[in-house]
């Protein structure tokens, strides 16, 4: 019988690493390199990637030969996309298996130990995914224009929209909003020409200052992730599926989101039992 190999690859977030063991589930050698988002950037993604697994398998001291012994599933920022999952498939390549999922497919089997389950990623962005055992189901994921509710972009972009308007003395100012346009100058035409080329990230680097001044009971801070819980739990609750499944949190919100959850929902919630890595090695199993 042919000896197996397998690698993880998980593309989410800033960094794209890599994770290959063996058939008793051994780690022979990992990798971390830059961002992987297919949607984005394609071509410079998926070549960031190839490269990624040859210095993997390379630092295995592994060649053709095992290469081909080997089950690979991605997990890919991006790779929600249908369109994308499908070019990202049909890339030239000669392992044993290779399969296209998205990251947080990959994080639910990991977080659950390869169980049924779900995972509700909420940091810059959010998106959220469902593993019955078989097949997932996805919710949100579509970019801070149409998605992305209870993310620090989302969080940072609602709180500048309310700073623009207790500046034009539409609701009361407090010191938060008097914070926030601090960062502009006070003037609008700043916030605005920042706006035009704000990136998620950048909507989301205020996130720490709402809460902040949510601690300090600053009444638009607490509206403010008031209103970030609500989105929170409307996700939650989908995924859960009437506590059907568990759900584990992870991302830059989910600790500091928790305490403003209900107890309802708190109950909802577990503990990441392992990460979007080994969840990627448990589908290569799969898939093998």
């Amino acid at each position: 019988m042919q000896t197996a190999y397998f690698i993880g690859v998980d593309g989410g977030g800033t960094q794209c690493r890599t994770r290959l063991t063996n058939q008793n589930g051994d780690i022979l050698a990992a990798c971390t390199g830059g961002p992987a988002n297919i949607w984005s950037q394609f071509d410079s993604a998926m070549k960031r990637v190839c490269q990624l697994l040859d210095e993997t398998l390379h630092a295995a001291g592994f060649g053709p030969r095992e290469a081909r012994q080997t089950h690979v599933v991605l997990g890919l920022a991006g790779g929600n996309i249908s369109r994308v999952r499908v070019q990202a498939q049909s890339w030239p390549q000669a392992y044993a298996s290779w399969q296209v999922f998205s990251d947080v497919e990959i994080a639910c089997p990991g977080a659950h130990h390869g169980q049924p389950g779900a995972v509700l990623i909420t940091g810059t962005g959010s998106q959220g995914a469902v593993w019955d055992g078989q097949a997932f189901r996805c919710v949100g994921g579509w970019g801070m224009s149409l998605s992305d509710q209870g993310s620090g972009a989302w969080l940072g972009q609602q709180a500048l929209r309310l700073a623009l308007k207790a500046h034009e003395n539409l609701v009361e100012h407090t010191p938060l909003t008097r914070a926030l346009m601090a960062n502009f100058d006070n003037e609008p035409e700043t916030l605005l020409a920042w706006s035009v080329q704000a990136t998620p990230a950048q909507w989301g680097q205020f996130a720490p200052q709402i809460f902040q001044a949510a601690r300090e009971q600053d009444n638009h801070g607490v509206a403010l992730l008031a209103c970030c819980a609500q989105e929170v739990s409307a996700l939650i609750r989908n995924l859960s599926q009437n506590g059907r499944y568990p759900v584990a949190m992870l991302g830059g919100l989910a600790l500091p989101i928790h305490p403003w959850l209900s107890a309802e929902i708190q109950a909802m919630l577990v503990p990441a039992g392992g990460d979007a890595l080994s969840g990627a090695l448990r589908l290569a199993r799969l898939c093998a």
